[in-house]
């Protein structure tokens, strides 16, 4: 079992029997680059959702920006929604084919078996994990800085347990874009503005 982190090329997987589990944009375009020289399914809870990556002749990121989305906090309206995978027509053209395909998650592995919600037990080579990420904060561990679940306790991104300690880069700390390069630098200001640092 493998994570998107460890995928660099298809080449090591060529003729192989892949299932790549999550639905969102890195997933998706995995799953369409393996199957360039392997059999693929994209394993999702729910069907791909595709949104265009280019509304209006413009990228989806520079209408968020125009529009004020992107430093706007809709965590509760974001979340309620389906994943949708931004394309500019390539990745549904790669499903249409057939290969890769979609099918709902598998019930369980066993060993080297995939079984499906229909029953069918299918040999399954390379089970791929493009499920996302969570912050690595185990150096944070004892401090009283998280929560049960190990994320931060913060408004904004300043620490609401541990005086003097903030964070940057987390998923909605802010607003929708809190997690991209775009939007760090000016949370960051942010942070250390409120904690007192010029």
């Amino acid at each position: 079992m493998l994570r998107t982190a460890d995928h660099r090329s298809p080449r090591p997987f060529a003729g192989q029997r892949i299932v790549v589990v999550g639905g969102g944009n890195s997933g998706v375009q995995i799953a369409a680059e393996l199957a360039r020289t392997a059999r693929v399914t994209l394993a999702t809870r729910a069907p791909v959702a595709w949104a265009s990556q280019r509304p209006l002749g413009r990228d989806i990121h520079w209408w968020f920006v125009r529009s004020g989305l992107d430093a706007a906090p809709l965590r509760r309206v974001w979340e309620k929604g389906p994943t949708q995978v931004n394309d500019d027509g390539r990745y549904r053209a790669a499903f249409a084919t057939g290969n890769p395909d979609r099918r709902a998650v598998f019930d369980r592995l066993e060993g080297d078996k995939a079984v499906w919600a229909d029953g069918e037990v299918e040999r399954i080579d390379t089970v791929l994990l493009a499920t996302g990420y969570r912050p690595a904060l185990d150096y944070l561990e004892g401090t009283g800085a998280l929560a049960a679940d190990g994320t931060p306790l913060h408004r904004g991104g300043v620490s609401t347990a541990v005086p003097g300690l903030g964070d940057v880069g987390l998923e909605f700390q802010r607003s929708f874009s809190s997690a991209t390069l775009r939007r760090v630098g000016r949370d960051a200001r942010s942070v250390l503005r409120r904690l007192g640092v010029r």
